[in-house]
């Protein structure tokens, strides 16, 4: 592994060095025998600057190793007694084995051991005992660096990891919100066709009634004039939802503004799909907030019992909006079935002088699992729906257990976001 260039010492670096300084001449200042030459300025010198080389171990793991090694070789050559210095290049040599290539490594192993062997002969210790310390404390050093470098490299491989796996996570994410947009774009398209269809019936009405009975004509051209209206309105949404945003590597459509991904699971998995006990039928097309207790008679038939209570001033809404509470319910309780298993859910519609505030709850179950910061592919759709119609979404694991979504749509619009 090549050193690190040349940069600041870590802090932590900078500590080790210090703290070797100030020990061995502490050592020195207090232990002097007789039989070496007093502990003077220079031995000092020696030791200070010894130390302090161990700040750039890990910017120069072998120039480092030389330095301590040799200094403390003069060191020893000078008379002087041996102390902690001793500890110094052993230090440096496990950075060595951490970081540098195979044969610096056996070079710092060997460089190591002669100056071992070295102290050991100028401490007068028997040569057994001071061959024996020349081969453990390099040994020692070579598996502590070889440790270190090992975890080092674990810890890059997982940094590795990390990274492909948000990217992957990211490019789901993305997909899931193309696929939702495509999926409201089709629900658009077919409520236009069907606008536009009502048009061209009443207009052809109101051309065969307009000598014969003009004011059935009159009233046919009045519905014609509605519904196509209501097919602008549509388009309008249509376009909105087939902008093209950036998705690139700049970030997720709404970074920031409480997107979240996730990998599928939890209360933010993928969209119903046909074995959801809650997945559309045919007749959807068009289904609103009236179609949600049928949704919640198909819960009961896999044991799920769902409460549907609404409040407030009930009045009609445009269908598009409609149908934006019915997918977003239909979704949050197909989380329950897949990803909780709990035995009940609660649905509770609010009609607000301003707002309509759809909340779905569960207690939990066996098979929870949750993300608590609301994060997953379904609710990636819930939130491209709720802000096309100007709304906001909410979800995530209640306090006591369970899961909460809250959809909040202001009323009293006429224009689609965008």
């Amino acid at each position: 592994m090549p050193a690190t260039p040349a940069r600041r010492p870590r802090p932590a670096n900078a500590a080790l060095a210090v703290c070797f300084a100030a020990a061995g001449c502490l050592a020195g200042a207090f232990y002097h025998p007789a039989a070496w030459r007093p502990f003077d300025l220079w031995a000092y010198l020696l030791t200070v600057l010894i130390a302090l080389a161990l700040a750039w171990r890990e910017q120069r793991p072998f120039g480092v190793l030389l330095v301590t090694a040799a200094g403390f070789a003069g060191y020893l050559l000078l008379g002087y007694q041996p102390s902690l210095n001793f500890w110094v290049p052993a230090v440096a040599f496990v950075s060595v084995a951490a970081r540098e290539r195979r044969a610096r490594t056996a070079v710092g192993a060997a460089l190591l051991a002669a100056v071992v062997a070295l102290s050991g002969a100028e401490g007068r210790l028997p040569w057994p005992v001071a061959a024996a310390q020349a081969g453990l404390v390099p040994g020692v050093a070579l598996a502590i660096g070889l440790t270190q470098r090992r975890l080092a490299g674990r810890n890059a491989e997982l940094r590795r990891l990390t990274a492909l796996l948000d990217r992957q996570q990211r490019q789901e994410a993305r997909r899931a919100v193309l696929d939702e947009r495509f999926r409201i774009a089709r629900e658009l398209h077919d409520t236009i066709s069907q606008h536009m269809t009502i048009v061209t019936l009443q207009t052809g009405l109101a051309e065969y009634l307009l000598r014969s009975d003009p004011a059935a004509a009159h009233q046919a051209l009045g519905t014609a004039a509605t519904a196509g209206r209501e097919a602008l309105d549509e388009l309008r949404r249509l376009l909105v939802v087939l902008r093209t945003y950036d998705l690139g590597e700049g970030g997720l459509p709404g970074d920031g503004d409480g997107y979240g991904y996730g990998d599928g699971g939890g209360h933010g998995g993928g969209r119903p799909g046909p074995e959801d006990p809650a997945a559309p039928v045919p007749d959807d097309l068009l289904a609103g907030i009236d179609r949600i207790p049928v949704l919640a008679e198909r819960l009961e038939a896999v044991g799920v019992r769902v409460a549907v209570r609404r409040s407030g001033g009930i009045r009609p809404l445009h269908p598009g909006m409609e149908l934006c509470v019915y997918r977003v319910v239909q979704e949050a309780l197909t989380n329950v079935v897949k990803h909780s298993g709990a035995p009940e859910a609660e649905v509770d519609v609010q009609y607000r002088d301003d707002e309509l505030r759809v909340t779905v709850t569960d207690p939990g179950g066996p098979l929870s699992v949750t993300f608590p910061d609301g994060s997953g592919h379904g609710l990636i759709g819930m939130r491209e729906r709720a802000r096309i119609w100007h709304g906001s979404l909410t979800a995530g694991a209640r306090p006591g257990g369970g899961f909460r979504v809250e959809l909040r749509l202001p009323l009293r619009q006429d224009r689609p976001s965008g």
